[in-house]
């Protein structure tokens, strides 16, 4: 029903009066443990931002689908999302970006501590919205270390792929 009213202000051309729809999407999708569906809106979310040149809203929305992907304990999606929304260029040169790019190399590194210490010290991450600021707090979940872990085959040369 939110994302119903979303479609129906972006097609008249009103997509900041849907702002708030869709934060009640994402908050029910986190509510229902959805959070693929929750990060799908929050990316529909900066994208219906751009149209209207909220470039904060659009940077806010794009970090927290990062976030949200971070909490699912879906490390590959989280850094699929971030490479996607880093295309957008008032995305990749904005603080915002800097922010997901520092909590992805500490996912990487499989460093918690570190990944506790990027959240509690961005002064970013306390001005998304209240629920997001809530799943990162909790930040980092499972075990980060399993995560960070390069899947076999993700490196390896396949000699017979000439892309």
């Amino acid at each position: 029903m939110y994302l119903d009213a979303c479609a129906m202000l972006e097609e008249d051309g009103r997509e900041q009066m849907a702002f708030d729809n869709y934060r009640a999407a994402v908050n029910l999708y986190v509510k229902l443990n959805r959070f693929k569906d929750a990060a799908a809106v929050l990316v529909r979310w900066g994208q219906s931002a751009d149209k209207c040149h909220a470039t904060q809203s659009q940077c806010k929305a794009y970090l927290s689908a990062v976030i949200v992907h971070l909490y699912d304990e879906d490390l590959k999606q989280a850094q699929q999302c971030y490479n996607d929304c880093s295309q957008v260029n008032a995305f990749s040169r904005s603080d915002q970006s800097e922010t997901a790019e520092k909590l992805l190399s500490a996912y990487c590194e499989g460093n918690p501590d570190e990944i506790r210490h990027v959240v509690s010290s961005s002064h970013i991450i306390t001005h998304l919205d209240h629920t997001i600021v809530r799943l990162a707090k909790q930040l980092p979940k499972g075990d980060v270390k399993a995560a960070s872990v390069v899947e076999p085959g993700d490196d390896e040369l396949n000699e017979e792929d000439l892309t």
